[in-house]
């Protein structure tokens, strides 16, 4: 394997980067090291950009279409990943997942529709809901420490007494890590059979997995619901390609994709960014030994954080099952979430995600980003514990 640098430090402001250039903007002291959005400090695999090169050499970059070589190259990454047998004709290109889950959202629901979502969950899920009329239906997750479970209970009640007709689900789990257990996968499949609920499963981080037993798709653990699922996947999380606006949407049943495909089409949404169909192509063809060496990566920069982080106690953490995301407990500093903020941005010169973006039952819980360079990281760490000892 192809030796690859990880190390390195690459200067990101003023590059346009929301991660570190949003400061002003959202009222961030300049002198915080940025260790929130989900996106990583690495230049992507040169196998990826030497891949675009010759395109942007070229210098056209008119409309185009995802080609049968780009399809071919999503359902081998799919197969030799999971296992899946997918169909090249149910991929439908998206520039992002969270815009496949609005899309879905006006395709599978009217105004006013109950959707379901399990919070805390990423954040978008509750604003495309909202934002494009419909009711949003909270099925908490049940919060054991830094880590969750299901409740499968209130689950059913909340689908059969508010009508669900579209649950939004987030597997492997973010911002908690969680990776589903096959168990529960179709103990959730059944209940959604059982009440004729279509799932939009998003899968971004599913290629991020450090559990023995690895990612199974939901579609793969419920067969039976399998007509039913729009599983989200996409390269950015793995290859760091968002700026690309690439996602790959897979819809088995035919009618729910031409549906999917005519919602699509009314936004004004029409051909795919030409780059970002390149370097999803060069990322499944070429970019094996790059993601190997990833994973390593940031499996070394997880552990040590989580062991750094918890000598202290005042914060505690756990290794994810999935993600390169760290949920912080800092609950037993005994302040509010706001002041815990207030003194990681003002103190510690850190700027993390706070939990109650993701629900306000996460107060005290803070999102951390591991996907940067050794050095880095150790740097967020040693400011944090030194300002919560």
């Amino acid at each position: 394997m192809e030796p690859y640098d990880f190390d390195t430090i690459v200067n990101r402001k003023n590059t346009m980067s929301l991660k570190y250039d949003a400061v002003a903007a959202r009222g961030i002291p300049e002198d915080c090291l940025p260790l929130w959005v989900a996106d990583m400090d690495f230049g992507t695999a040169p196998e990826i950009r030497a891949a675009l090169a010759p395109w942007v050499v070229q210098g056209i970059f008119g409309y185009a279409l995802p080609s049968a070589h780009y399809r071919a190259a999503v359902v081998s990454w799919m197969g030799r990943r999971y296992g899946y047998d997918l169909n090249p004709n149910a991929i439908v290109t998206s520039p992002s997942v969270v815009f496949a889950l609005a899309t879905a959202i006006r395709a599978f629901t009217a105004p006013g529709d109950a959707v379901l979502i399990q919070q805390p969950v990423y954040h978008p899920f509750k604003k495309m809901i909202e934002s494009n009329g419909r009711r949003m239906v909270p099925n908490d997750l049940i919060l054991d420490g830094c880590t969750c479970h299901m409740d499968l209970v209130d689950l059913e009640e909340k689908i059969r007494r508010h009508g669900v007709k579209l649950f939004l689900f987030c597997h492997p789990h973010n911002p908690m890590g969680r990776v589903w257990q096959i168990s529960e996968l179709q103990e959730v499949g059944e209940l959604c059979k059982r009440y004729g609920v279509t799932v939009v499963s998003d899968e971004i981080h599913a290629d991020l997995t450090w559990t023995p037993e690895g990612h199974t798709m939901l579609c793969q653990a419920c067969p039976a619901l399998a007509q039913q699922i729009i599983t989200c996947t996409s390269p950015s999380k793995t290859f760091n390609l968002a700026g690309l606006q690439i996602a790959n949407i897979l819809i088995p049943n035919q009618k729910m994709r031409d549906a999917f495909q005519a919602e699509k089409a009314a936004t004004g949404y029409g051909e795919e960014n030409i780059l970002g169909l390149v370097a999803c192509e060069a990322a499944y063809q070429h970019g094996e030994d790059w993601y190997q060496a990833l994973r390593t990566y940031l499996m070394a920069n997880l552990r040590e954080a989580v062991d750094k982080l918890n000598q202290s106690s005042m914060v505690k953490t756990t290794m994810p099952g999935a993600t390169y995301l760290l949920w912080l407990d800092l609950r037993n500093t005994g302040l509010e979430a706001r002041e815990i903020n207030r003194k990681l941005l003002q103190e510690a010169k850190v700027w993390l995600n706070d939990g109650r973006m993701f629900s306000e039952k996460a107060a005290g819980f803070f999102r951390l980003n591991a996907a940067c360079p050794k050095q880095t990281l150790e740097e967020g760490v040693a400011r944090i514990l030194h300002t919560f000892r």
